[in-house]
């Protein structure tokens, strides 16, 4: 079993360099300075609804994390979590999203939306990946605070139309929680596999580890989201994926967007019917 460690070049001088390139970049875009100008990869449609709900863009921050992927041998007939593979899913992604929040600090923003988190592992080595969160750091143009229990900026992985309609009904986003749950699932026996040969029967050992894998994923998500005094969580994705680990060690990912209501009066509006004119 290897550990799991992120990856610095030439001594951290390259690392540092980064910095500085990042640093210019950020000066550039804030607000009040002379020629600034936003950057966004919002589309035209969430860049006027979020406007619309009272925010400016204010730049795309990003942040990233080169990662070693350690190694750690799963039993070959049980079904167990790698926890050294789960920490170095779970501490890249938090490397990039601080780096993220970081940069969008620099800019003086309230929170970050169009949040995307991506994985992808490098041609330099099978257990060497690349971490990166991107978004659009944004402002509230009335003066009003957003940042979350934490003194952070909020991070949201939503459209700018469902951003939009969460802020329209009173609710407020008060970060990306996540969970990960990396999982070694046993492999069948030759007597189990003769066993079912040519029946229909349930592969309960499967059916236990992909099940107790989601749920591990998903209550670490919903600690995130507790630790940020979040009321629940909006658009939920759980992925599963496989990396480069093999066919019986997969990965599941649970990602969404924190909320609570930011006045008691809140209203919901009742949803309008709109007809597609293209048939």
């Amino acid at each position: 079993m290897a550990d799991a460690s992120e990856l610095e070049t030439g001594h951290g001088r390259r690392a540092d360099k980064l910095a500085t390139d990042a640093m210019t970049r950020l000066e550039e875009l804030k607000p009040g300075n002379a020629g600034s100008i936003f950057t966004s990869d919002l589309s035209v449609n969430e860049f006027l609804l979020i406007k619309q709900a009272g925010f400016h863009p204010l730049g795309l921050v990003l942040g990233t994390s080169v990662y070693h992927v350690g190694f750690q041998m799963g039993r070959w007939g049980r079904n167990l979590e790698l926890d050294v593979l789960s920490q170095a899913m779970y501490d890249a992604r938090e490397k990039a999203m601080e780096r993220m929040e970081s940069e969008a600090d620099v800019l003086g923003a309230d929170g970050i939306v169009g949040v995307r988190l991506e994985v992808e592992f490098k041609e330099w080595g099978s257990d060497i990946a690349e971490f990166i969160a991107v978004g659009t750091a944004v402002k509230a143009e009335d003066g009003t605070s957003w940042r979350n229990a934490a003194g952070k900026p909020f991070t949201s992985d939503l459209s700018g139309q469902d951003f939009w309609t969460l802020l329209r009904t009173g609710y407020a986003p008060l970060g990306m929680v996540m969970g990960t749950c990396v999982y070694h699932i046993a492999h069948r026996g030759l007597g189990t596999i003769m066993n079912s040969a040519g029946r229909n029967v349930e592969l309960t050992q499967f059916t236990q580890g992909l099940y107790d894998a989601r749920e591990l994923a998903m209550e670490r998500m919903q600690k995130e989201a507790e630790a940020l005094s979040a009321e629940g969580i909006v658009g939920v994705n759980l992925h599963q994926r496989n990396h480069s680990w093999g066919a019986h060690t997969t990965e599941f990912f649970a990602i969404g967007t924190a909320v609570r209501p930011y006045h008691p009066d809140h209203v919901i509006e009742a949803p309008s019917m709109v007809l597609p004119l293209d048939g």
